[in-house]
């Protein structure tokens, strides 16, 4: 796309498209177990998939999923998101980052990627203060990539 009207007439077609297949349903009255299943899976949701069991372990958080946690806690609180955008955002990660990453460090990356869709930081002010961070932190617990 070259120009403006080019980017909208191509948007326009987009938006157009729908569903090549659609059944329709007696809903609410009736509603098979299998139709409601695949309604509540979108597709692209990676939480509360089924998993293998894993042992439970005693944890105590380490001091930048404790920052981290007060931090998303902190957007909530400013109105920036809640819990349940933050959960979708999770899960818009995709399977690759959402089972990849630790727990708070999907917290972290989906709290950087709202704040920067939103406007309210840009990407050159985060890499600025993780640039801030990590030199403030040097030869501490995060250096050398560690988190």
């Amino acid at each position: 796309m070259n120009s403006p009207a080019e980017f909208e007439a191509q948007a326009n077609r987009v938006a157009g498209y729908g569903p090549l297949h659609h059944e329709e349903m007696d809903s609410p009255y009736y509603l098979p177990n299998s139709a409601f299943d695949a309604l509540r899976h979108v597709l692209h949701d990676v939480g509360g998939q089924p998993a293998l069991p894993v042992a439970y372990e005693e944890k105590v958080e380490e001091d930048w999923e404790m920052s981290t946690y007060v931090t998303c806690e902190c957007l909530g609180w400013r109105g920036v998101w809640n819990s349940e955008e933050r959960r979708r955002a999770e899960n818009d990660l995709g399977a690759t980052l959402y089972f990849g990453l630790p727990y708070y460090a999907r917290w972290i990356t989906v709290a950087a990627k709202t704040l920067i869709n939103k406007g309210l930081i840009t990407p050159d002010e985060l890499s600025a203060k993780i640039d801030e961070v990590r030199a403030r932190t040097a030869g501490g617990p995060t250096a050398g990539g560690r988190s």
